[in-house]
């Protein structure tokens, strides 16, 4: 009998010609794929990405569910428990299962939060995480510029933090990637505007997706079609890029 194994497969940003060859190895030679989704009567983007490089037909897919995390309460600690159940009972099936998300699965991922508490649920289960590529990395490589050099300082972090926290880091680190900056727009070109940093930052939505786009002028931005998948890029002692 095979020992249990889930691997967790970062597919990169929506490029399928991202994924690296390890990721397509393992999609090719499992049985079943475990498919997070945001929605319960949606599609998965995860899956539509995966299914360009790799037949799909002959597997099976399981759909999880992973709501929208704001604060974390019952309600949503039960949809993880029924997340676990959904892998544990595919592992009962096949022994060995990949759970597939986007970009690579060490930064903001949802497979998080159900690690541990599968490890409980399971504790005889190997979990296996697979790299994929970022979307900042994907980002940075599409506007031609490097994140950090020498001791130059990165932050990573939600463009939802509060003026304060956002202000601080801006002020701390030479780079800023602004994730999920769709519903916080106007708040970080006012900040930025505030600290004459307007033109050292871009804007970069898609990244590897159809329909994808780089803005290096944030007053460029039309914010009636501002993306979930978006981000900001600050730079300073750049501008213009």
């Amino acid at each position: 009998m095979k020992k249990e194994i889930l691997y967790v497969v970062g597919i990169g940003p929506g490029d399928p010609e991202l994924l690296t060859i390890k990721a397509q190895r393992i999609l090719r030679d499992i049985s079943c794929i475990v498919v997070p989704k945001g929605k319960e009567d949606g599609s998965s983007l995860a899956l539509s990405i995966v299914s360009k490089v790799i037949n799909i037909d002959t597997k099976e897919i399981l759909e999880a569910h992973f709501p929208m995390v704001k604060q974390i309460d019952q309600e949503i600690e039960g949809k993880w428990d029924a997340v676990i159940n959904t892998i544990t009972n595919g592992l009962n099936k096949h022994n060995q299962l990949a759970f597939i998300t986007l970009g690579d699965p060490s930064i903001y991922s949802t497979f998080f939060y159900i690690y541990e508490g599968l490890k409980r649920k399971r504790s005889s289960l190997e979990i296996i995480f697979i790299p994929g590529i970022s979307s900042i990395n994907a980002s940075a490589c599409l506007a031609s510029m490097a994140l950090a050099l020498g001791n130059e300082k990165l932050a990573v972090i939600p463009a939802t933090y509060t003026i304060e926290q956002l202000s601080y880091i801006i002020d701390t680190f030479e780079t800023v990637v602004f994730m999920k900056v769709h519903r916080v727009f106007d708040k970080i070109l006012a900040l930025l505007r505030d600290k004459d940093l307007l033109y050292n930052a871009i804007y970069i939505a898609r990244v590897g997706m159809e329909g994808g786009k780089i803005i290096m002028n944030l007053l460029d931005v039309d914010k009636d079609d501002l993306n979930y998948f978006s981000l900001i890029i600050l730079k300073k002692g750049e501008k213009g890029f």
